[in-house]
């Protein structure tokens, strides 16, 4: 796991390997033997210290790994004393230390010798404002890293991912982990396009080059039970124009391994910044999304025509899909390993991007590039001695983009007949020209059977990915306010709905602006949005201010603002659609008229809230009619925190649209007793109506 090994059989090239680390460091006479020295400190630059700790390997446990050797407070070097002269080292660690004084986030003090006069010690254990799972890696693209093209190979890229992603989950477990699934990953500047002059003509090259660097930061998002959610970033720095440019942002999903036959409870993470709330929040909506990715798909096939209707493409050649196909296997040797004695995660994606890309370039006879995966999914281990089968086909090819379907399969034995499947995925090539624009490429024929399955599948496919990219992958301020909604991007819309509004909760910045009785209001403004957070306790459990709360048709009740809802469409159990009128004119001095997708959702873990999510969605069969101005709710909803058995706290969000500013700037103060009022008429509802829900729950 990125650890620099010097194996030396001979004193002298041991020896050697000490005097190099000597004339860096430059340590003085007297300097312990190899088979002794514990920590080396490096200073490259006054304000750049850096620790290296040389552990005999004998010295480690089995399966420990770079996360048991560093702890959240720094560098924990293991004892070397003790150990033969001959005994291999792992440099187990090179962390990169400010100068204590003149940069923020210092982790762990030099040693006493070699720290400069003045300079002060730090206490053991500061992060520095750090996440204490957050990993740092810098790698330098090397033309060993690359393609044939001079560029950053994606399957090198993922092996990186994967590491940096393994460091930051046994750094929060304690304990070895394992690669259950990897998020859909969009590459956003791998096919930017940086131009290079070349005698008479000026031609584009696509990705990272060799000599930039890539910078990867890794953190556990959430732990569940024994699962837990790390976030990737990926940037690449130029080091010669000091260019940052983001490469793309990943989710992997990791599995704490304990011993055979038991399983290990993961400690919850505590979010301390914002960033790291809002990322903890909208978690739980990622990972009920990957869990409903299948049903989503099925459904969507299930209404589409099971006939396979060929794409009709002028002057475009037609490839049968078979000639697509490859195979290919591998060996799994011990370098492929990780510390578990595991193939590598990271090995088995590089692997399996390599034959995608070969299928891809049998379509286009051209070098494709790589634009998105969409989820890697890890159903089963293999091991060192294993031969992995790796199989890709060209499933589909759109105008401008093409879908690769790759599989991987192990089995122990030369003659073994049974195979197991251990991971998929789908990845999406484009062809690039010379001015880096996506060219057209050829029409495929798919085989009869199990071909025109994966056809039809791959269509679909993209239409999620669509439906998908649109929805949840711009940011708050790019969404357009009512979405059209269908079957197809309903998982997409509830994951917006809600993660919008616990964005929103997650906000630092609220202040507080009037305070009547139990009614607190706060205000958050921002960017061209100004929020409302209204907030109070009642004498209700939290499960039954959700029920009451969450059914829009007795919203009538409480706020005056509401004239009718009409539920249009029980979309599943958590989601709902309705017809909302307003009693408030419009500026047309007609009513107003909304259409509202309300989310629900029960708490995913202890402290989390219940949560009740609206926002505007369009619909074909309630379009705008005359009688009403049609209105917009961006984001609104709400949240209720149990508090005792018996009593909770309830908050109502509303983010206004800009178009809803003028009216607040001019009537504040109008704008918040009608606020309280309000709330303390819903206070009224939920008090009147417990008991009777308590009643007709008892009843069911």
């Amino acid at each position: 796991m990125n650890c620099l090994e010097a194996r030396s059989k001979q004193p002298k090239s041991s020896f050697f390997f000490i005097l190099l680390f000597a004339e860096v460091c430059k340590i003085p006479p007297g300097c312990p033997a190899p088979c002794c020295i514990q920590n080396i400190f490096i200073r490259f630059s006054p304000a750049i210290p850096c620790w290296v700790s040389l552990v005999p390997k004998a010295s480690r446990s089995a399966g420990q790994g770079l996360a048991r050797v560093l702890g959240p407070g720094g560098v924990s070097p293991v004892c070397a004393k003790g150990a033969k002269e001959k005994m291999p080292f792992v440099v187990a660690d090179l962390l990169m230390q400010p100068k204590s004084g003149t940069r923020k986030g210092s982790t762990s003090p030099p040693p006493p010798c070699s720290r400069d006069p003045g300079e002060r010690e730090e206490a053991p254990g500061a992060m520095g404002g750090r996440s204490p799972t957050e990993v740092q890696m810098s790698q330098l693209v090397l033309p060993c890293h690359t393609n044939h093209r001079g560029e950053l190979s994606a399957g090198q890229l993922l092996k990186w991912i994967d590491t940096a992603a393994c460091l930051s989950a046994e750094r929060h477990a304690g304990c070895p982990c394992v690669t259950a699934s990897m998020d859909d990953i969009y590459f956003e500047h791998t096919i930017s396009q940086t131009y290079i002059n070349t005698p008479g003509q000026q031609r584009a090259r696509s990705g990272v080059c060799v000599g930039q660097v890539v910078n990867i930061k890794a953190k556990v998002n959430r732990a569940f039970n024994s699962s837990m959610e790390v976030g990737i970033q990926v940037s690449y720095e130029d080091l010669c124009s000091g260019k940052h440019c983001s490469i793309c942002k990943a989710y992997a999903t990791f599995v704490a391994q304990g011993p055979p036959g038991t399983k290990v409870k993961l400690k919850p993470l505590a979010p301390q910044t914002e960033e790291e709330k809002i990322e903890h929040s909208i978690a739980a909506e990622r990972r009920r999304m990957r869990l409903v990715h299948k049903d989503t798909l099925k459904d969507l096939l299930t209404r589409s025509p099971r006939e396979t209707e060929l794409e009709t493409r002028d002057g475009s050649v037609v490839v049968p899909a078979e000639k697509t196909r490859v195979e290919s296997v591998e060996l799994v040797l011990p370098p492929h390993a990780n510390h578990q004695g595991n193939t590598f995660g990271g090995q088995i994606m590089a692997w399996m991007e390599n034959v995608a890309t070969i299928a891809a370039s049998r379509l286009c006879h051209a070098h494709p590039t790589l634009r998105a995966i969409e989820m890697f999914h890890f159903r089963g281990p293999s091991q060192v001695g294993d031969r992995l089968v790796l199989k890709a086909i060209v499933n589909n090819a759109f105008k401008n983009s093409m879908e690769v379907g790759v599989c991987a399969e192990a089995y122990g034995q030369e003659m073994s007949v049974s195979r197991r499947h251990i991971n998929s995925a789908f990845m999406t090539f484009v062809v690039l020209d010379e001015e880096g624009r996506p060219r057209t490429l050829p029409m495929v024929v798919p085989q009869p059977g199990d071909g025109e399955r994966r056809y039809r599948e791959a269509s679909a496919r993209k239409k999620i990915r669509l439906d998908r990219k649109y929805v949840v992958s711009c940011k708050q301020t790019e969404v357009p306010l009512s979405v059209p909604w269908d079957q197809s991007n309903k998982v997409y819309l509830s994951y917006n709905n809600v993660s919008a509004l616990k964005t929103l909760v997650a906000k630092a910045n609220w202040a507080l602006a009037r305070e009547k009785e139990k009614v607190r209001i706060y205000t958050l403004e921002e960017d061209k949005f100004l929020s409302f957070r209204i907030e109070m306790s009642v004498r209700i459990a939290a499960g039954q201010a959700f029920s009451l709360l969450s059914d829009l048709r007795r919203r009538h009740e409480w706020d005056s603002h509401y004239a009718s809802a009409e539920l249009v469409q029980q979309v599943d159990e958590d989601d709902a659609i309705y017809h909302v009128v307003s009693q408030t004119l419009s500026h047309e001095n007609k009513p107003q008229d909304f259409v509202i997708l309300a989310s629900r959702r029960k708490p995913c873990d202890k402290g989390d809230p219940y949560v009740v999510a609206f926002r505007s969605v369009t619909l074909p069969t309630h379009p705008a009619c005359s009688s009403f101005t049609r209105g917009e709710t961006l984001c609104s909803g709400f949240c209720v925190w149990p508090e005792s058995e018996e009593a909770s706290k309830v908050a109502y969000y509303n983010q206004a649209t800009p178009g809803y500013l003028a009216y607040v700037t001019t009537n504040v103060a109008g704008l918040s007793s009608s606020f309280c009022a309000t709330f303390e008429a819903c206070e009224r509802f939920l008090l009147k109506n417990k008991d009777d829900l308590i009643a007709r729950l008892r009843d069911l």
